[in-house]
């Protein structure tokens, strides 16, 4: 995985948390769970860039 690519999804995943973190303060459920959607698709960019590394591993 690029460190570029991994910086996205780590910073995508910080996003959702904060925009969680801030629907559950101003009690906006529309913001939680656009949050953790947000979380969800990064932990899905990072999944599928792992998959890319160890075929990239198999492959070397």
């Amino acid at each position: 995985m690029s460190t570029e690519d991994r910086a996205k999804a780590t910073g995508k995943n910080l996003e959702g948390k904060a925009q969680e973190a801030i629907g559950k303060v101003t009690g906006d459920p529309k913001d939680q769970s656009e949050g953790k959607a947000k979380q969800a698709e990064a932990k899905t960019r990072h999944a599928a860039e792992d998959v890319k590394d160890e075929v990239k591993k198999a492959v070397d």
